[in-house]
């Protein structure tokens, strides 16, 4: 029975000591490419209004509170939320709405506290614009403990594919 506890004891510390080890920033990005012009796809990310329209959030929770500054587009613009289980709590402010490129503030209360930075790159391939929706954050040592166990690149990848899909859906 005791060379069972040290077992375990021994299998306890590894765990810990390999997520310390883990990096101390995250990044989630998926990429897709959609033939459509650049500034309709723009439009519809750079507009808090447009978001209920593709946001894979959005469809989790029909009853979410939202509230949305006066700017609701471009530079400054924000956005609060706050919702059920699945959409939690948080707020989002656009810092930078440049022709390229959309970068947000994200963060998140409920139902974990984190502070992220997401970006929309949109690059020019042919006929097609290759939207790449790009989230990065620290990582604190709760997190990466969670991380070894749980994949936070495939839990919200899956939602920023869908939400890539959905512009797609929309612009072509």
């Amino acid at each position: 029975m005791k060379k069972i506890f040290i077992g375990i004891g021994i299998i306890i510390l590894s765990i810990l000591g390999y997520a310390n080890t883990r990096s101390d920033i995250f990044t989630v990005e998926r990429k897709l490419l959609i033939k459509a012009p650049k500034e309709k796809i723009y439009y519809l990310i750079n507009n808090f209004d447009e978001w209920p329209k593709w946001s894979p959030w959005d469809k989790l929770d029909p009853n979410i509170k939202k509230t949305l500054s006066s700017n609701r587009i471009g530079k400054g613009a924000k956005y609060e939320w706050e919702g059920n289980s699945d959409v939690g709590k948080g707020k989002m402010e656009i810092l930078e709405s440049a022709p390229d490129q959309i970068k947000i503030k994200l963060d998140f209360m409920e139902p974990f506290e984190g502070n992220n930075i997401t970006t929309f790159t949109f690059l020019n391939r042919n006929d097609s614009i290759e939207v790449i929706w790009n989230m990065t954050g620290p990582e604190n040592y709760f997190g990466k403990l969670i991380g070894i166990f749980v994949d936070l690149d495939k839990m919200v990848g899956k939602d920023f594919e869908l939400g890539l899909n959905n512009l797609k859906k929309l612009t072509e």
